[in-house]
């Protein structure tokens, strides 16, 4: 079987279905700003729950978890579930997201903040953290579409190959129809994604081990220091776990691809649909990740890159390939489904939060789209490219996927303690959250670049120290908005009272 010509044909194919549902999404695409970035607020709960999976779930985990999960065992299981354990944030900020978008039509979360705090300068600073460090969670979506063509194929579809159909397909789903059109392709894409994981799993299981009891045997028997915390290779102790762990326990509220996507539901039972419908998800896809890893490492053992463990499992004999290719469709679609969504975001906040509020305020709405979808979008889609390129050896460096995207978290955890007291401290200043989210991501980025971890505490935790305390310390120092504090708390207080999200 010449399986090049598969893998291209099954592309091709992928490419004309999403194309396909993209163009008739782009027929309920109207005019304006919020349809096009937030489909008008008018999403149901089932394809806000896929698109919100789809998004957050995508290369990193059948690419990267599972090829974390090959190199460092069990721990690898206990850092994801922190990501759901997060979910209670979502659950508990969502609905006051929901609310004030809809009440002062927030687009963003850095719009958000800057009216809230009353200063533009907030606004921008949450802004450019989120260029600064999601155009390297953007190239882990590339790179992981390389990896997996190109292991699939043999290495008959290069890797940079691979890399260029995900960033052309990222630009052109961003842009016919925005919101609408990621949000439909998610909705299939998520299902093909966590049932075909699945049969593969199965499959595997059964024809490599006999099932799961044999299987389960197998890992005792055969890696019982990769079930264990710390592993025997000494991967895991507290502070790693902690370091790659604190960004994933706050990454529903520090990523702006995913804090959009609190402002989509229309209605409140469609948030409470998506937000159910994504932890089902989350932790069956989760569990099916671990233990492909887990598979792949008995069967495949003693891979120089731990992130080639899925795209080799794929390849081997007891996958049939015509099952092997539907997961590499489904995986290439979830790494798509993310980077479209990030290219969505970011331009919108460039727009919105730098172009209109900074550059020029009386810009009308179809000049600030236009701007969005002609010059922000393919710009952020080069610099990722680019990035991924380096990133994934070409210049003699690589890195593994799961530490890449915990560590461009990292940087966006700065923004939490200013959108958490958003919400809840009507004494916070612009002063106390700009110097703690300027301060926190300059120690996150030094002390990345420069591997150096003080008392041995990863980049997140020093980052995080001080943008609490800086923000504290400085609020209580500095004049608060008072004024839009009361309207904004007291404008929640009163919906939330009601009890519609009880």
């Amino acid at each position: 079987m010449n399986m090049t010509f598969w893998v291209w044909l099954s592309v091709c194919i992928y490419i004309a279905l999403g194309m396909a549902i993209a163009i008739v999404a782009r027929r309920h695409l109207r005019a304006g700003m919020n349809e096009f970035f937030l489909g008008g607020r008018r999403v149901g709960g089932f394809v806000s729950a896929m698109t919100y999976a789809a998004t957050t779930y995508s290369a990193f985990m059948m690419i990267g978890l599972a090829g974390l999960t090959y190199k460092s065992g069990v721990g690898a299981l206990g850092f994801e579930f922190t990501y759901l354990c997060g979910l209670f944030l979502v659950a508990f900020f969502g609905p006051r997201f929901w609310l004030v978008g809809r009440k002062f039509d927030y687009l963003t979360h850095a719009e958000l903040l800057a009216d809230r705090y009353q200063s533009r300068a907030v606004g921008v600073t949450a802004c450019a953290l989120c260029f600064i460090f999601l155009v390297p969670y953007a190239a882990i979506q590339i790179m992981g579409i390389g990896y997996l063509v190109a292991g699939l194929s043999n290495g008959a579809i290069t890797l940079m190959a691979g890399m260029i159909i995900a960033i052309v397909l990222g630009i052109a789903w961003s842009n016919i129809a925005g919101l609408r059109s990621v949000a439909w392709t998610d909705a299939f894409q998520a299902l093909v994604m966590v049932c075909t994981s699945l049969a593969v799993l199965l499959v595997v299981v059964q024809s490599g081990f006999g099932g799961f009891g044999n299987f389960f045997a197998r890992m005792n028997s055969d890696i019982p220091d990769l079930l264990t915390v710390p592993t025997g290779q000494g991967l895991w102790d507290v502070n790693m776990f902690i370091g790659l762990a604190l960004p994933w326990l706050f990454f529903s509220l520090s990523n702006p691809q995913v804090t959009q996507r609190l402002f989509i539901p229309k209605s409140v039972t469609a948030f409470k649909q998506m937000i159910g419908g994504f932890l089902i998800f989350g932790f069956i896809y989760t569990l099916i990740s671990v233990l492909w890893g887990f598979a792949a490492r008995l069967l495949v053992p003693g891979l120089e890159n731990a992130d080639m463990a899925t795209p080799t499992l794929l390849a081997m004999p007891i996958v049939p390939a015509a099952l092997a290719l539907v997961v590499m469709i489904g995986i290439m679609a979830a790494a798509i489904s993310t980077i479209d969504s990030i290219l969505l975001t970011l331009s919108s906040m460039w727009a919105r939060d730098v172009h209109k509020s900074v550059i020029n305020p009386g810009i009308s709405g179809e000049r600030e789209l236009a701007i969005s979808r002609k010059c922000v979008i393919p710009i952020i889609a080069l610099v990722s490219f680019v990035f991924a390129w380096w990133a994934s050896g070409k210049t003699g460096l690589a890195f593994m996927i799961a530490p890449l995207s915990s560590a461009a978290s990292a940087g966006l955890l700065m923004v939490v303690p200013t959108i958490i007291a958003a919400f809840f401290w009507k004494r916070a200043t612009a002063a106390g959250a700009l110097s703690s989210m300027i301060v926190g991501a300059i120690i996150v980025l030094v002390l990345q670049v420069t591997n150096f971890r003080p008392l041995g505490l990863w980049p997140a935790v020093w980052g995080i120290i001080a943008c609490v305390i800086l923000f504290i310390a400085v609020s209580l120092v500095t004049r608060p908005p008072l004024e839009k504090a009361n309207e904004f708390m007291g404008y929640l207080h009163g919906e939330l009272q009601k009890g519609n999200f009880i």
